[in-house]
């Protein structure tokens, strides 16, 4: 067969998944990793043969993506904050409104020369590595209690030419007794009510100690809230990413622990996105 053919025959089978109006290009992109070729290379290659490994690779590939498996743990990587990522079946694939909580980061390290900052639960590396990537004179921590994300983060900070310390454990345990400027979290906040009504993509194949937190969703807040006061510095800030319908109760969890201006990101969506707040400074 082609690689025209193996094309065609990728695009009909997933036309039966369970996205089938991505299934040209899926079929595309899902052709283009397995023959190993760029885009250009295709097209001039289309009545070629797809070699013995290839053609595997290619059905392998559309077995997964017809199961409903991501497209990025398929190829392996994606894109975030401009920058790529490998990522695996280990990590939370990184969204875009994430991104909101790098930028509002971003905004707050400006106030610090040599900015201590420390990222809980960081999966993939995606905040610590896009910050790092932005503030190199900034000192970086990140934790997480997955040893499996650890070393899916330490390879993407390596790729993206960062430096960071990765710690495994629950929380702010691993730096007990350490002060920072900024804690930095996007950590599970999907309620287990949730859970049959999500994507089949994201419930069977993400890893669901980084999506669900409890009944409502807030269990990580309720201990990170009053951890991330403890942990940092006077004047220094928490930035959260929340979930839908959370802020209310968030802002209550951060003023009770006794943060001062606190305010919520909005994300494009205009969605309370971004939970921060900022501990009060000595006087």
């Amino acid at each position: 067969m082609t690689l025209r053919q193996w094309f065609q025959k990728g695009e009909a089978v997933l036309a039966c998944g369970p996205h089938p109006e991505r299934a040209h290009r899926d079929a595309e992109l899902l052709l283009l990793h397995a023959a190993r070729l760029e885009r250009a290379a295709l097209l001039v290659r289309w009545e070629e043969g797809l070699d013995e490994p290839g053609a595997a690779r290619y059905s392998a590939h559309l077995e997964r993506r017809l199961a409903g498996e991501p497209m990025q743990y398929i190829l392996g990587e994606t894109e975030f904050y401009g920058l790529p990522f490998r990522v695996t079946p280990d990590v939370l694939i990184p969204r875009p409104e994430t991104e909101h909580t790098v930028e509002k980061v971003l905004d707050f390290a400006a106030r610090f020369p040599n900015p201590r900052i420390v990222d809980i639960g960081t999966g993939s590396g995606a905040i610590a590595v896009a910050l790092a990537h932005k503030l190199p004179q900034a000192v970086f921590t990140a934790i997480d209690i997955s040893a499996p994300a650890l070393a899916v983060a330490a390879e993407n900070a390596k790729r993206n030419g960062v430096a960071i310390r990765f710690l495994e454990g629950d929380l702010l345990a691993p730096v007990a007794g350490e002060r920072f400027d900024l804690v930095v979290s996007n950590p599970p906040y999907v309620p287990e009510s949730d859970r049959e009504t999500i994507s089949v993509e994201v419930r069977d194949h993400e890893p669901g100690v980084a999506l669900f937190a409890g009944c409502d969703g807030m269990d990580v807040y309720r201990r990170l809230i009053p951890s991330a006061f403890a942990a940092l510095a006077p004047g220094g800030f928490v930035a959260m990413e929340i979930g839908f319908g959370q802020a209310e109760a968030i802002g209550g969890m951060l003023a009770g622990s006794g943060f001062c201006e606190i305010e919520f990101i909005p994300d494009l969506q205009g969605i309370p996105r971004v939970a921060c707040g900022q501990k009060p400074p000595q006087r």
